[in-house]
C-alpha cells in the first residue's frame, strides 16, 4: 500500500525499501528487494524480501539517512551518499584477531577466507586460516567505506494497530500471531506461542514496550499469555509499569542492521 500525496514527518512509522551500494565500486551490498538481489547475484530464497518497518526518531537509522528521509514524498526514489565517518566509522586494526583453529572446529565450522562467523556475541569475517590459527576481522563490513542508499518510502502507517504490528516486526522480524487491543489508556497484546520459547523475546520486549507506548499513545502495555491443556486454560497477564521503572541499558537488545548507527 502506498500512502498518496504525503511527505514523511518527524516521528512517523514508515515502510521503506532500499538498495545499499559501496560508493567506490557501485557494488550492491544489501537490499530489501528480491529483484535487486537477483540482479546482483546474491538472492537467497530463504530470505523474506519486503519493505522494512522503521519508527523514525528511535535510533534505528543513521542520523544522516534519517535526516534525508524526513520530508521526502512517499513513493519517490531518493539517493543519498554517506561518508564512512557518518556510517560505520573508520576501520580499527585492533579488531583483526588471530583465533585458534580448534575454536572453530568445536562449532563444526571449517573457516575459509570470506566466511562470516559468530564467536560468542561477536560477528566477524574470516581473512585467512592456516597453521592452527584463523585471522578474523571483527570490524563492521562497511567500516572505512563510503556508502550510497537508494530508497523509496512505500507507506506511512497511521492506524495504531498496524503501527503496533510494525513495532513488533521491527524487533522480532515478524508480528504473526500477535493480537492487539487498544483502549483509551492501555494497549493489550495477546502473545503467540513463539514468545514462550524465544529467548530473545525476554530482552526484546523492553524495547518493544517503549516503542509501543509511542505509537499507541498510551502509558500502559499489557502482555497476555495463554497456556492451555485440554479444556483448561491459564491466562497470565503481565502489565508494564505506567511511567514507572525504565529498563536498564543492558535490557535493550540492539538489532543488528547495516543501517544502524555504530
Amino acid at each position: 500500500m502506498v500512502t498518496a500525496e504525503r511527505s514523511v514527518g518527524k516521528g512517523d512509522l514508515i515502510y521503506i525499501d532500499y538498495d545499499l551500494f559501496l560508493a567506490d565500486s557501485d557494488k550492491l551490498f544489501d537490499t530489501t528487494m528480491a529483484e535487486s538481489a537477483k540482479n546482483a547475484g546474491f538472492f537467497d530464497e530463504k530470505h523474506n524480501y519486503e519493505p522494512m518497518p522503521v519508527l523514525l526518531g528511535t535510533g534505528k537509522l543513521l542520523e544522516v539517512l534519517e535526516a534525508v528521509i524526513e520530508g521526502v514524498d512517499v513513493g519517490k526514489e531518493t539517493e543519498v551518499k554517506i561518508a564512512s565517518a557518518d556510517a560505520a566509522g573508520a576501520r580499527d586494526p585492533k579488531l583483526v584477531e588471530l583465533r585458534p583453529l580448534k575454536e572453530f572446529h568445536r562449532q563444526e565450522i571449517d573457516p575459509c577466507p570470506g566466511l562470516e562467523v559468530r564467536l560468542g556475541n561477536r560477528r566477524g569475517t574470516v581473512l585467512s586460516a592456516g597453521a592452527g590459527r584463523v585471522k578474523v576481522d571483527f570490524n563492521n563490513p562497511l567500516a572505512g567505506k563510503d556508502i550510497v542508499y537508494k530508497f523509496i518510502v512505500r507507506e506511512i502507517v497511521d492506524d495504531k494497530v498496524e503501527k503496533a504490528k510494525a513495532v513488533v516486526k521491527m524487533s522480532l522480524g515478524t508480528s504473526d500471531g500477535f493480537e492487539f487491543t487498544i483502549s483509551d489508556d492501555k494497549l493489550a497484546v495477546m502473545l503467540p506461542e513463539l514468545t514462550k520459547f524465544d529467548q530473545n523475546w525476554q530482552i526484546a520486549r523492553f524495547k518493544i514496550v517503549s516503542d509501543l507506548r509511542k505509537v499507541a499513545e498510551v502509558d500502559t502495555i499489557e502482555f497476555i499469555e495463554v497456556w492451555s491443556l485440554g479444556e483448561k486454560k491459564e491466562v497470565k497477564k503481565e502489565e508494564s509499569e505506567t511511567e514507572g521503572k525504565a529498563p536498564g541499558k543492558d535490557d535493550f537488545d540492539k538489532e543488528e542492521s547495516l543501517i544502524e548507527p555504530q
